[in-house]
């Protein structure tokens, strides 16, 4: 009798490093924890694995807040990581007050392997800025620090008004919650749109923001005195696959086109046509990963019209055509969606009452 052959080991899941800095806000710490430790393949293993390190051996780490955490691993761990996050910190000292790295941040940062994919969340782009990774790339964190870092840093091409930058093996994120845009996107580039609206459902926040930090700028805290634009939003979601012209999205509002497009641009912080183009773009590559459905048949459906015309929108937006994309990202979200268990199922049903304005919709 031949003995079978060993089954293959599986594939180590992409691991994920957090580098923890004094001063560290535990809000951004436990983001990509949340983020990273959700994603499963078919058979319910983890996709990623997230490790916490310090720049010095195992021990306590000093929050912004009234306690300490424990950090089980030194910067050795580094050397391990596929992907490498730099949370913000508000103790940066030379780092940030003159763009210098010290002795041990450098020596743990000179322990990342020149294939890891490196991120920082707000203030953590002073980080990467300071040991020169960010010379003549775009980048972005806070708006408050946006000028600070610009100034500090004059070979960093700093955009204030994103909440955060893909430049391939190097990305940026605006403050806070911007870092949670910043990883669902990463989980969204490594598996597809699908696997990422899943990560999103059970964090509870919406797949993808629409606008940059200029919305967050301008106006922080909306005028109740003043009429809003969702409600031509939440109308427009609902009919991506049909013509839908600007003044008709300011007749539901009962405005000018000119006032509906200020007021639009203040609350989302883009232009009603690029929000629009975004929205389908979202929406198709939802179908691309999810359905049957023809190129042809997803344009229509995602208000393109034509698959050259979908084809051209991706191309600008995400760099590849339609069927490159649905080959990428088809199998992944056919396998996510065989190893959900039946709880699972129950709650993505009940949810499915809401995608056309949800994940139908605004899938990202």
């Amino acid at each position: 009798m031949i003995p079978p052959e060993p089954s293959p080991c599986p594939p180590r899941p992409h691991r994920v490093v957090v580098l923890a800095l004094d001063g560290l806000l535990p809000f951004e710490l436990g983001i990509p924890h949340r983020i990273f430790g959700r994603p499963r393949d078919e058979r319910g293993r983890p996709l990623y694995e997230v490790l916490t390190c310090s720049v010095r051996p195992p021990g306590p780490v000093r929050t912004d807040a009234d306690f300490t955490v424990h950090v089980p691993h030194g910067p050795e761990a580094l050397a391990t990581a596929d992907t490498v996050i730099v949370p913000a910190c508000y103790e940066l000292g030379p780092v940030f007050e003159r763009g210098e790295l010290t002795d041990e941040l450098a020596d743990a940062l000179g322990r990342i392997p020149p294939t890891a994919r490196i991120a920082s969340i707000c203030t953590g782009v002073y980080v990467l800025a300071a040991a020169g990774r960010l010379d003549g790339r775009r980048a972005t964190t806070h708006w408050a620090d946006a000028e600070r870092l610009q100034r500090l840093f004059p070979k960093v091409d700093v955009d204030p008004d994103v909440l955060f930058v893909d430049d391939g093996d190097i990305l940026t994120s605006a403050g806070v919650a911007a870092g949670i845009d910043l990883c669902l996107h990463m989980v969204r580039r490594d598996h597809g749109a699908a696997v990422a609206n899943d990560v999103a459902r059970r964090t509870v926040v919406p797949p993808h923001r629409d606008g940059g930090q200029a919305q967050y700028i301008q106006r922080p805290v909306p005028d109740p005195q003043q009429a809003s634009t969702s409600g031509a939003r939440a109308w427009a979601l609902g009919r991506l696959h049909e013509p839908i012209q600007l003044r008709d999205m300011a007749e539901r509002e009962s405005m000018s086109v000119r006032t509906f497009t200020r007021r639009f641009r203040e609350e989302t912080g883009v232009s009603p046509g690029q929000w629009l183009t975004r929205q389908r773009v979202e929406r198709a590559r939802y179908l691309l990963e999810t359905t049957e459905l023809t190129v042809d048949q997803v344009a229509r459906d995602a208000g393109f019209g034509t698959a050259q015309s979908m084809r051209a929108h991706l191309q600008a937006a995400l760099g590849v055509t339609p069927t490159a994309y649905r080959r990428t990202f088809r199998a992944g979200a056919e396998r996510a969606s065989d190893a959900r268990t039946d709880t699972e199922g129950a709650l993505d049903a009940r949810a499915d009452g809401e995608r056309g304005v949800e994940a139908g919709a605004v899938a990202a």
